[in-house]
């Protein structure tokens, strides 16, 4: 697994990603904003957010870039939407090249949702990403309004769409719901070579479908293509520039964004952020680290409290959890159904609550029966992981799109070596989750479509104050990530939010959430070194 989902996660482009088996977690893969109860971040309340200052002029109003599009693309920047009545607001649909080096050539259309600002002087659209790669913004559309102050609805349309690829836009296709069970349960074996090889051949197969089921626009899914999309949605929203909160995924989507049109940059708000420049053996070692990390913080919070099933010191209760992985891994856990806990699944369903610090003791109810050898509740946080549902379907594309995207971006090496030599690193860094998060190249070793070349740069020259916030205890998106991001980004800022939990904008304290609006309402970032 490598972590996102909120949820998805390069040098060459990383993905938030976090595979197990080659299979990622999420930049969290994903803020998976419709499973575990929207994975609202419960964090500390902390004094001290002081007067803002740098003030960002950002002009509104009219629908010209400063970027000019060639005269293939105009028709696209030029287009009128058509808005109708949804159960999320308004939507429409937006019509948009497959490939950007071809925009004569075939088109996909991409779904947007709205809910318009209350008040009046409005300022322009907000567009939000929810992270993943693969999650539906459609979707969070609510959950995005929940979390945005209400002095920033009153001044912006609030602005949801699934990328290319996801859900309701030309959406990925690979398999079905007890082909993707299959997947998500394996316990691969990577002690030997054979074991190996049948890891990339298992994905190989899996790719071979995706581009049965999917067609050309398989190749097209990356994170530019995306960030291209995102400046067709500006102009035809009717904004000079781009104002922006991507959480997760969103932030790399947001940075790719920044660095091909930095003049089109308005108010960008980068939350639980995913550095462009790291490498997919840095991903996964951050990652592994930050789960690590997450994971002792609840096993000390869990041990401090009545009622944990977890004994001695915190040391014995991480290496209970250990030990509870290695059992289903010899023996699978009975659930009380016909799908049994393998070790992947119990791995999934302990690392989802991590993404939130109110989900802990939704965790603490799963092990108590676990370390008994009842594995029904893990398995129902897993499943939640994952949007299945009760019925074997799956609730979204999500999955498919994050293997797509991911694979589209970036690729790691796949020589078994290279694999093993940074397996054992990954490890020392992480004891307990550590393994979960190794032999990420067997995901796209045969992938059927190449990665991108990256951006020559991510810098964003030239760009308007980007503000990026990091989250100290962060298990998806660890904080080192977001001072990276503020460093390669040449106008990121960056703001710190002290606790845990992934994500922090709408999900922590008065103090991120009155800098962030003001940021969003004025263009005034916080002092710097903000702290939270």
């Amino acid at each position: 697994m490598k972590v996102t989902r909120a949820d998805e996660p390069t040098a060459r482009r990383t993905r938030i990603a976090d595979y197990r088996g080659g299979v990622p977690l999420d930049s969290p893969r994903r803020l998976r904003p419709a499973a575990v109860a929207a994975l609202v971040v419960a964090g500390l309340v902390l004094a001290g957010c002081a007067p803002a200052k740098h003030q960002a002029e950002v002009p509104t109003g009219s629908a010209s870039s400063s970027v000019a599009p060639t005269p293939d693309l105009a028709k696209f920047y030029d287009q009128q939407l058509e808005w109708t009545s949804c159960d999320t607001g308004e939507c429409a649909t937006l019509t948009v090249p497959v490939d950007y080096a071809d925009p004569t050539g075939s088109t996909i259309g991409l779904a947007l949702a709205r809910q318009k600002a209350t008040g009046s002087d409005r300022i322009g659209s907000l567009l939000v990403n929810p992270g993943g790669p693969g999650v539906s913004g459609v979707d969070f559309l609510a959950g995005a309004v929940q979390r945005i102050g209400a002095d920033v609805r009153a001044k912006y349309d609030i602005v949801g769409f699934d990328p290319r690829g996801v859900q309701r836009s030309e959406p990925v296709r690979c398999a079905d719901g007890p082909e993707l069970d299959a997947l998500f349960a394996s316990d691969p074996d990577y002690s030997t070579d054979a074991g190996i090889q049948h890891v990339i051949d298992v994905y190989g197969e899996f790719g071979k479908e995706c581009s049965n089921r999917t067609g050309a626009l398989l190749g097209h899914v990356d994170t530019e293509s995306a960030a291209r999309d995102m400046d067709v949605m500006r102009a035809v929203l009717g904004d000079d520039q781009l104002h922006y909160l991507g959480y997760s995924y969103g932030t790399q989507l947001g940075a790719v964004y920044a660095a091909v049109f930095p003049e089109n940059v308005g108010r960008l708000v980068l939350d639980g952020a995913l550095d462009p420049t790291l490498t997919p053996g840095e991903v996964s070692k951050g990652q592994a680290i930050g789960i690590e990390s997450a994971l002792r913080a609840y096993v000390t919070d869990c041990q401090g409290g009545k009622g944990c099933p977890l004994t001695g010191d915190v040391d014995h209760g991480l290496g209970q959890i250990w030990a509870l992985f290695d059992e289903a891994k010899a023996n699978p856990l009975p659930t009380g159904t016909d799908r049994d806990l393998t070790q992947s699944l119990a791995f999934y369903g302990v690392a989802v609550t991590l993404y939130s610090q109110s989900l802990w003791p939704t965790l603490t109810a799963a092990l108590k029966p676990a370390l008994q050898g009842d594995g029904s509740k893990l398995l129902q946080l897993s499943d939640a992981y994952f949007d299945r549902q009760a019925d074997g379907t799956y609730a979204s594309n999500a999955n498919e799109a994050f293997f797509a995207i991911h694979c589209a971006d970036a690729r790691e090496s796949a020589d078994f070596d290279d694999m093993r030599a940074q397996a054992a690193d990954i490890e020392a860094a992480a004891p307990t989750v550590g393994s979960f998060l190794t032999f990420g190249g067997t995901t796209c070793a045969q992938w059927p479509t190449p990665a991108v070349d990256p951006l020559p740069s991510y810098a964003a020259e030239g760009a308007a104050p980007i503000l990026v916030i990091g989250t100290t205890n962060d298990p998806a998106t660890p904080y080192a990530w977001a001072q990276m991001l503020a460093e390669t980004l040449s106008s990121g800022e960056l703001l710190t939010y002290e606790g845990e939990g992934h994500t922090a904008y709408g999900a922590s304290n008065d103090c991120i959430g009155g800098a962030v609006d003001t940021y969003l309402l004025t263009g005034t970032m916080p002092p710097e070194g903000t702290r939270c």
